[in-house]
């Protein structure tokens, strides 16, 4: 085990801001695994197949060539320092052919020198300045380490994950889509955009942040029911797509995205499990607008799903854990591949009914003018910076463009270019408040009311005034201005919900423009107001009757029973303010013996009900990495809160 010796010794020479980083860099897949607690047990798990397999899927083109070229060569001197055992003879015993199984000849490595796989590579120039950079960030993510004498080491494993894969010649810099081929084809062609990506982005990312309130929302009022087999039911998607205003892989998507930032989550419930929001959300809602993007941005960024995108033959659904590692990776891709396009230069986005071709090779010849010729442009450039995400992967034609459509939808995409905020969620993800702020003015704080009993907004509603209108009346359009209706209908749901006549008034004028409200708004809330409550529904968890009325009455006067705030609605019937389960614990507690009825009027046959535990969800400790750096390195306890970077905790689950 020299290689986990020698990246050990490499870890070791670290300081504690630096461990701590390469621990938040490789928090998914070390999350994973059992908590180390020692370098040693560090490096296993950074160079463990399972990790590798991670990490190399977010290698660009320099660093996946350097590291499979250090791979191959140290496979072969390997191999010729140390033969392995001769393969047994045909029909050898069981105990022979695991021996030679486990001997791990195939697994042998040697360290190589830097010049050989400079040489083996042909990087001389800008190439040779490119791989020995390369070789750097190898060394600093730790899928490489440095021997003592200078020589690369690279874990065993990468010989037989990378060897499937032919990667091409060494390409130093990334290419750019093609001028000829990020051109409008033939048929296609329309007039020149008239408004710029931060425009675009602008309107964007404020119609996304509507639509999120008014999905949260909904959320609120009515917890959304999973399905046995998991993730919403078709009924429930088309309830929150149209409370939410949106399409419905839109709203898939949100709820993704909602769900993955912790806005929201599943509860188990003695009718299944639902989805709802989280205490998160409160907080959520006292940001502004713009910075509410931040934390749903972020969550789609790491994302291990396409929610937008169901492959053929499965049923479209939402709040499904995804599976797909590879996601992340080719959204990086083809958002660093669109930052090197110029504007007025990019394509519009690609349909979404976009096939792949049916030969093994996944890319039209060139000159080839398609429809979906700027797409496979664009792969070719994005294959550079993720090449396993990319066209190693199936169907990476119609992935790539349901991500696209997603990225135009969150606003980081627009004319074929990376928008403001879309280059500011390629630098850093986890970063983006300042662009957000920038992106969207200031919300409005008052509406200008009309005699057509309508309620306009010329801009953003700041959530008190959003909440004051949603509460007495219905949106009715929105984009640059948004605007609200009041209808009888809208005003006795205000009233419902504890407004009277005045302090609805009150509240709609201190929210006008103008400081008064036109006479039919104020007909239509009085007029509202004198019909409301004129009958009354009383609450009632259930009943009580019995044939008895003399037995009826004394339970309504028993001292015991006053916890079940019993009343008297008829003769043989009591309402009872507690469920069927308390109202008959207290019955039978108080010395009567009542049947449990069911709707039809039938006896019920009590069982016991099984109850189960939830498991506490682990907390994330922004100052662990650093901790655990210290801890690693054999250093005194960092003091938690002062000093170092705060990242989120990597460590908190173990596999």
């Amino acid at each position: 085990m020299e290689g986990l010796d020698t990246l050990t010794r490499s870890l070791a020479q670290r300081t504690p801001e630096q461990l701590a980083a390469l621990l938040t860099r490789h928090a998914e897949p070390l999350s994973r695994r059992p908590a180390p607690t020692e370098l040693r047990g560090l490096a296993s798990a950074l160079w463990s197949y399972e990790t590798l397999h991670h990490l190399v899927l977010h290698l660009d083109h320099p660093g996946l060539q350097v590291l499979a070229t250090t791979a191959r060569i140290s496979q072969e001197r390997a191999a010729q320092d140390a033969p392995g055992p001769a393969a047994p003879a045909p029909g050898a015993d069981y105990q022979s052919l695991m021996a030679h199984r486990l001997s791990f000849a195939h697994m042998a490595t040697a360290p190589v020198p830097p010049e050989d796989v400079f040489a083996a590579l042909d990087a001389t120039g800008p190439a040779r300045d490119a791989a020995e950079a390369a070789l750097r960030a190898l060394y600093e993510t730790g899928l490489a380490a440095p021997a003592e004498d200078g020589a690369v080491v690279v874990p065993p494993r990468a010989p037989q994950l990378l060897a499937a894969h032919d990667l091409g010649p060494f390409l130093p810099d990334a290419p750019r889509p093609a001028p000829e081929a990020t051109a409008a084809p033939e048929g296609l062609t329309g007039p020149a955009p008239v408004t710029s990506p931060h425009d675009e982005s602008r309107a964007a990312a404020a119609a996304l942040s509507a639509t999120l309130e008014r999905l949260l929302a909904s959320l609120a009022a009515q917890p959304a029911a999973l399905r046995k087999s998991g993730g919403l039911t078709v009924r429930e998607i088309k309830r929150l797509a149209k409370a939410a205003g949106a399409t419905e892989p839109h709203t898939r998507l949100l709820l993704d995205l909602t769900l993955a930032a912790g806005l929201i989550a599943l509860t188990r419930t003695p009718a299944g499990i639902t989805a709802l929001p989280t205490s998160a959300y409160d907080d959520w809602l006292a940001r502004p607008s713009g910075r509410r993007l931040a934390p749903v941005l972020a969550a789609w960024s790491d994302l291990w799903d396409i929610p937008t995108h169901t492959p053929f033959g499965e049923t479209p659904t939402a709040l499904v854990r995804g599976h797909d590692r590879h996601a992340p990776a080719l959204r990086y891709a083809l958002l660093a591949a669109l930052a090197t396009v110029p504007l007025g230069a990019g394509a519009p986005l690609p349909p979404l009914s976009v096939t792949a071709s049916p030969s093994r090779e996944p890319w039209p010849e060139q000159g080839a003018r398609t429809a979906d010729a700027p797409l496979h442009a664009l792969l070719r450039a994005a294959d550079w910076h993720r090449p396993l995400a990319v066209t190693h992967q199936p169907m990476a034609e119609e992935r790539a463009a349901h991500t696209l459509h997603e990225a135009a939808c969150l606003g980081l995409v627009a004319h074929g270019t990376l928008t403001p905020l879309g280059r500011a969620l390629l630098a850093d993800p986890h970063s983006l408040d300042a662009a957000l702020t920038d992106l969207l003015p200031p919300p409005l704080e008052q509406a200008h009311f009309q005699a057509d009993l309508t309620a306009v907004v010329p801009g953003r509603p700041a959530a008190p005034l959003d909440g004051l209108l949603a509460s007495a009346a219905d949106r009715e359009s929105e984009g640059h201005a948004v605007t609200w209706r009041f209808t009888p209908a809208s005003v006795r749901r205000a009233l419902d919900a504890g407004h009277t006549a005045d302090t609805l008034l009150g509240d709609l004028t201190r929210a006008s423009a103008t400081g008064a409200l036109p006479q039919p708004l104020r007909y239509l809330v009085q007029d509202a107001a004198r019909a409301h409550g004129r009958m009354r529904v009383l609450p009632a968890a259930c009943c009580v009757r019995s044939d008895d009325e003399t037995l009826i009455k004394e339970l309504a006067a028993h001292r015991a029973l006053r916890d079940l705030v019993l009343r008297v609605v008829a003769p043989t019937v009591l309402v009872s303010g507690r469920p069927p389960a308390a109202t008959l614990d207290a019955l039978r507690a108080a010395g009567y013996a009542p049947a449990l009825e069911s709707d039809t009027g039938t006896t019920t046959v009590e069982r016991l009900p099984a109850h189960r535990t939830h498991a506490a969800a682990p907390t994330r400790d922004r100052q662990a990495p650093l901790a655990l750096a210290h801890r690693l390195l054999g250093l005194p306890a960092h003091p938690q809160g002062t000093g170092g970077t705060a990242v989120p905790d990597p460590l908190t689950a173990s596999g």
